[in-house]
């Protein structure tokens, strides 16, 4: 089973919005924001996300192991590929809270349940990478170019996705001014959850967000996926510009 990550999830905004709270030190709100985000919440994919952000919120142990159990269990529910890639965060969460309890047994199992699903990804896409680049199929994308976000760092992998419509973001961030095309490929190697989004904002790797030393082959091209429209391509344009966060290369 997959399921597409929304952003525009009354429940994900919600999280979005305690986590904004949260940067800027406002702990109150956040608490506050996060509980909300339970309140509204109607399904495991929605409880688990809130859950596991409400659970980071509380300062008594036993009340954060409460929820991060209760995350753990929406996601097992869920039985989704995306949500696996939360579980080493969950359960090592949990390994920490019964550590902070004295509780070495459940601690060590729970830890090394998170560390046996670490590793590679398990997700079988199919995966898009987006650029403005004139490309064919059969075509191969390697590393070594620029990065849409930092114009002077070189890349030392190529990125992609199994969610076209972030592939369609990533087309309208790259560099260029040929049109914005998403296409679909192929790993040639192994490949790795991409640092840059994993447990980020989210735990896992929700975004199914991917990064390979190795060349992407072409092998199609998605005529289909949400487009920005002009508002959002302005908050993009926004949010870059006050981008100040490091690049994981």
């Amino acid at each position: 089973m997959t399921m597409k990550f929304n952003p525009n999830n009354v429940v994900v905004k919600q999280c979005i919005t305690g986590t904004i709270f949260e940067d800027a030190g406002n702990t109150e709100d956040a608490y506050a924001a996060f509980q909300q985000a339970w309140d509204i919440a109607n399904d495991d994919f929605e409880k688990f996300i809130a859950a596991y952000h409400f659970g980071r919120q509380q300062k008594d142990v036993n009340d954060k192991l409460k929820w991060m159990e209760t995350a753990l269990q929406c996601a097992l529910n869920i039985n989704d590929d995306d949500v696996k890639s939360a579980y080493p965060t969950l359960y090592s969460a949990i390994a920490e809270c019964y550590s902070a309890l004295s509780d070495s047994e459940n601690a060590k199992k729970n830890q090394a349940l998170a560390h046996s699903y670490e590793g590679q990804p398990s997700d079988k896409g199919p995966f898009y990478h987006g650029t403005k680049a004139n490309l064919e199929v059969g075509d191969l994308l390697t590393a070594g170019g620029n990065s849409n976000y930092k114009s002077d760092l070189k890349m030392n992998h190529i990125y992609f996705t199994a969610n076209p419509d972030g592939a369609g973001l990533a087309a309208f961030l790259a560099k260029g001014e040929d049109p914005e095309r998403v296409f679909i490929i192929e790993p040639t190697g192994e490949f790795e959850h991409d640092p840059n989004v994993t447990d980020k904002k989210f735990p896992g790797n929700l975004t199914r967000s991917y990064r390979s030393e190795t060349p992407l082959k072409i092998i199609g091209e998605a005529t289909e996926w949400n487009k920005l429209t002009t508002d959002e391509r302005n908050e993009w344009h926004d949010k870059l510009a006050k981008n100040k966060g490091d690049i994981i290369n």
